[in-house]
């Protein structure tokens, strides 16, 4: 059997359990179809992952901090439009839902990637064996399609550098596989704040070839003023396999906002006197940004001979990015300032090659995998001012015409190594990336440069399984975090490429049990030291750009603790517990941007928890309370200014189901902040204006209804 025939099969085995179950990975529910009875008592199911291993493996038997959310058994009851639904519930990931759509998630994971103002930063997000982010580093959750998912792996730790520079962890989504009885849905939703979201899709197979095709249109007047957008999704999938023993895989996506509106962030008066504000410059300059993103991936895997497997990915697409800034004419007026309009298109492409093979010769069992990567992505870049005389908020004179190109190339080798009670998994990689900047308009000086970065990060964990039902592991690892093209434009002096920027690298230490308690519950512990140096930081912010600097050493000391329980009949319960004290461990800069040694690193919460309890009385009907709590978070380097004060809410949610013939209904009705607490939700780290805070929302409804049809 082929590694993806093997996961198939799991798959196929957790939609068989699944139910309607709402909680993580492992709390399924035998029975999928309503009776008249109660059901059995369930089981905590070990979910398999592929993140980590580049096999099908148990989590259990990983030894790394890695989860599995299966979205069969958690969407019921979500949204399913941010990635911050699903991944709120995993240990070590802090993901802020900022109600903007124009900047996307705020995700850190163990701190890395929390200083990013826009976007995902520092973590490798993945879709389908497709990176989800840049080769130096910049991702975008967005392009997660929640409605057509089956699970996300999320990596964290030592581990992760298997996976390449910048990749303080790696959250990989996995798309359905077309299987079963051809069958088509339509779903309407709605809620506060003029949501609405219209979803139509179909799947199945036929003649054994698998498909997935889904679209949805989504549209809000968000919860701030100047906060609407309208998002439109489509993907197809075609899965099938052309002989028996290979598999080959066909996806297609878009993603397209247009004039989204930016509300940018409050100053802390702004956010106390009136959450649902705008900054004024944000009506003033219509500060707005629209995105157009299609993309195409081919993977295939042919078994081969002697437990040999191959492994192919490739993938290309285009991304078109226009944003309105709020950058005075007067900041614009430096020589070489780039204007207040952003606009590029960006061509990206890549491949990635994998050879499986399986040692029968050696004792135990062991497993190598060796192979290389290989992403591209280049931006036709161009910068307008912002204003036409005394006209603010359109495109005027052009300010900037580059080229950017960003590369990377890096082979990298993993074993697998089960021998009796111990398994050994260790990973190299050599990681090259290349920044190439080629200025076009030289009418306000040559801003051209480019940049090598290359360095091998190792990895390794060792784990020792005490008896069937404990399994306790250390891991240590080397990480490598490059500058992004955007922190490499501008140096502190007010010139343009920064070249002087180091990549900043880590030594990270890891150690943890997990453990099944009973069939029933489940327990995972971590504890992890991570000792960074040269960590990125704002130089200056002024004028609509930010400069970057390396900072002293920084260091993140933490736990992570997971349980996961059914603990008795009709009831399950989940919480996740994050403990991180991360701070600079050494002083850097002079006068008022003096960081000092002892700093709290900023945008990262010292305590993170999230807690669940659910009932599901029968199969036809289940609900279900959620808590979220946040220690207080510092909002820039220095930490002088007000910090977002810590907060807790309680969330609320129901689903219902009935089939009739061919037929499947389903109804979800959900609350969020069922208090109505007043809170800031997120924060733009270093923010040069003062305007850091992000109020969330309060009290919010959100209902939906889809009917569903086999054929």
């Amino acid at each position: 059997m082929s590694l993806i025939s093997f996961f198939a099969s799991q798959h196929a085995l957790r939609l068989a359990l699944a139910g309607v179950g709402l909680s993580t990975v492992g709390l399924a529910h035998a029975q999928t179809q309503p009776t008249s009875t109660a059901p059995e008592q369930p089981a905590v199911l070990e979910p398999i992952v592929v993140t980590g291993t580049r096999s099908p493996s148990s989590a259990r038997s990983v030894p790394a901090s890695v989860d599995s959310v299966d979205l069969g058994l958690i969407a019921p009851g979500q949204p399913g439009i941010n990635a911050s639904e699903v991944l709120i519930r995993v240990p070590g990931l802090v993901v802020q839902n900022r109600q903007n759509y124009a900047q996307d998630l705020q995700i850190s994971s163990r701190g890395f990637g929390s200083r990013s103002a826009f976007g995902v930063r520092g973590i490798k997000l993945i879709t389908d064996g497709i990176p989800a982010s840049t080769p130096d580093g910049q991702g975008q959750a967005a392009t997660f399609n929640l409605d057509t998912a089956d699970r996300i792996d999320v990596l964290r730790g030592p581990l992760s550098t298997v996976y390449g520079s910048n990749a303080g962890g790696v959250i990989e989504m996995f798309s359905r596989d077309g299987q079963g009885a051809p069958r088509v849905i339509t779903e309407v939703s709605g809620g506060s704040d003029g949501l609405r979201k219209y979803r139509i899709g179909a799947e199945g197979e036929y003649n054994g070839v698998g498909f997935l095709f889904d679209a949805s249109r989504m549209s809000t007047d968000g919860y701030r003023d100047h906060s609407a957008a309208t998002r439109q999704q489509q993907f197809g999938k075609i899965n099938l396999k052309p002989d028996a023993d290979s598999r080959l895989a066909i996806t297609v996506s878009g993603l397209h906002q247009r004039d989204t509106q930016d509300p940018l962030g409050l100053t802390w008066d702004q956010a106390v006197s009136n959450p649902r504000g705008v900054a004024p410059v944000a009506l003033q300059y219509n500060t707005r940004k629209s995105i157009d993103q299609q993309q195409l991936g081919v993977n295939y895997e042919r078994q081969l001979v002697n437990g040999s497997a191959v492994q192919l990915n490739v993938y290309g697409g285009n991304r078109k990015v226009g944003q309105y800034l709020a950058i005075p004419p007067t900041a614009q007026a430096s020589p070489r300032h780039a204007g207040g309009v952003v606009d590029f298109d960006r061509d990206f492409q890549g491949v990635g090659l994998r050879w499986l093979q399986t040692v029968s010769q050696a004792p135990g069992k062991l497993n190598l995998v060796a192979g290389i990567d290989y992403d591209r992505t280049q931006d036709d870049r161009t910068g307008y001012e912002n204003f036409i005389g005394s006209t603010l908020g359109v495109r005027g004179r052009q300010r900037r015409n580059e080229i950017d190109t960003v590369t990377s190339l890096d082979p990298y080798a993993q074993a697998n190594w089960v021998l009796g009670a111990w398994t050994l998994q260790a990973g190299l990689r050599h990681n090259t990336v290349r920044v190439d900047v080629d200025d076009k308009y030289l009418a306000n000086g040559d801003d051209s440069g480019q940049r090598r970065f290359s360095k091998t990060t190792p990895s390794a964990g060792l784990m020792y399984a005490i008896n069937p039902d404990i399994n306790v592991y250390v891991s240590a690892g080397k990480g490598f975090e490059t500058p992004t093209q955007a922190e490499l434009a501008y140096s502190a002096d007010g010139s343009g490429f920064n070249g002087a920027l180091s990549p900043s690298t880590s030594t990270q230490y890891e150690a943890g049990i997990k453990a099944r308690i009973n069939e029933r519950t489940r327990l995972n512990a971590a504890v992890f030291d991570i000792d960074t140096k040269n960590e990125l930081v704002v130089a200056t912010a002024a004028g609509g750009r930010t400069s970057y600097r390396n900072a002293a050493q920084t260091k993140r000391r933490g736990v992570e603790l997971s349980l996961d329980s059914a603990f008795a009949r009709d009831w399950t319960a989940l919480v996740a517990l994050t403990y991180l004290d991360a701070t600079y461990d050494g002083s850097v800069g002079t006068g008022t941007s003096r960081i000092a040694s002892g700093n709290k690193l900023p945008g990262v919460p010292q305590t993170t928890l999230y807690s669940e309890v659910a009932w599901q009385p029968r199969p036809w009907v289940s609900t279900a309370i959620e808590g979220v709590v946040r220690s207080k978070v510092y909002v820039e380097d220095t930490n002088s200014a007000k910090a977002a004060p810590g907060y807790g809410v309680i969330n609320w949610r129901t689903r219902f189901e009935q089939t009739a013939g061919a037929w499947t209904f389903r109804q979800t009705l959900r609350l969020d902040n069922l208090f109505g607490k007043r809170y800031i939700g997120s924060v733009i780290v270093g923010d040069g204006n003062g305007r850091y805070y992000e109020p969330a929302s309060g009290l919010t409804w959100f209902a939906g209804a889809s009917a569903q049809y086999a054929f």
